[in-house]
């Protein structure tokens, strides 16, 4: 199995997983980035947006949502709902922390990421 992938770099807009960039929001799952990641309502996420995660072959235990650099994404209930009926533990932080959680759980092998790169 490939190791799970490494952020290298955030900042507001922009971030580097395994060497290569991206600017738009991203789902990381232990087989790798999902890129242009879009919610059907932007600063709120709904169990919708997290389709690739809950339906991913191997779900992963933890899911580690960032927030924004300024925290102003929220996550709606049923998304919390989804989540919980789905035995995966949500952890919320502002994407700058979010970054610094994944990077810290991602060698266990079943973390997530779901990141919003802007506000």
């Amino acid at each position: 199995m490939n190791s799970p992938p490494t952020i290298d770099d955030y900042r507001f807009g922009r971030i580097e997983i395994d060497r290569r960039p991206y600017t738009q929001d991203v789902i990381i799952l232990p087989s790798g980035v999902l890129p242009h990641w879009w919610r059907q309502e932007g600063h709120v996420l709904h169990a919708a947006d997290l389709e690739a995660i809950l339906e991913a072959p191997t779900k992963p235990r933890t899911l580690i949502v960032g927030l924004g650099a300024y925290s102003r994404m929220r996550v709606a209930t049923d998304a919390r709902r989804a989540l919980e009926e789905a035995g995966i533990e949500l952890i919320t932080l502002s994407t700058e922390r979010a970054v610094e959680e994944y990077n810290a759980l991602r060698q266990r092998g079943d973390v997530a990421a779901a990141l919003h790169l802007t506000c």
